[in-house]
């Protein structure tokens, strides 16, 4: 074989390869952007019911007490909770004051429900996730999960 058609076979073969690799980039961008909080048909064990259907989970042991910041540049931060609402955002008047560039304003509120929490998203631009599904609308908050609204990452504590 000639040089020249040997670094030109291998020439596209690296082109192939490159695009392969950007397209499996890019399936996997994609699937991230526009991942859905329902359950997954097909999925083995996962049971797809609509939320209304969807059964309280059973308090284990106390209700939480305290909201602590446990990533992000409060990280360590504890809030006692009482009935009051907790506000979280940027906004100086929130109860949980974020220096957060990817905090809104008014980002998120947790409410007291029967000795229950629940996070609600106000309106976010980046949303509020409990653990990695994305809140929309008031979600009850099992203490010890993380609630993630930007960089910042709280959970309810007993």
């Amino acid at each position: 074989m000639n040089a020249p058609i040997v670094v030109q076979v291998l020439r596209f073969g690296f082109l192939a390869l490159l695009w392969i690799f950007i397209f499996a980039t890019l399936r996997v961008i994609r699937a991230d952007l526009f991942r859905t909080s329902q359950a997954r048909v097909g999925v083995p064990g996962v049971a797809a019911r609509p939320p209304a259907q969807r059964s309280k989970p059973k308090r284990k042991g106390k209700a939480a007490t305290q909201l602590v910041v446990t990533d992000g540049g409060l990280a360590g931060t504890r809030i006692t909770l009482g009935e009051q609402p907790i506000m979280i955002g940027r906004a100086n008047d929130s109860t949980l004051v974020l220096t957060d560039d990817y905090a809104s304003t008014r980002h998120a509120r947790l409410t007291s429900r029967e000795g229950d929490w629940y996070v609600e998203d106000l309106g976010s631009t980046n949303g509020t996730y409990l653990d990695r599904t994305k809140v929309a609308g008031p979600t009850l908050v099992p203490a010890g999960v993380p609630i993630r609204i930007g960089k910042t990452v709280l959970e309810l504590r007993s």
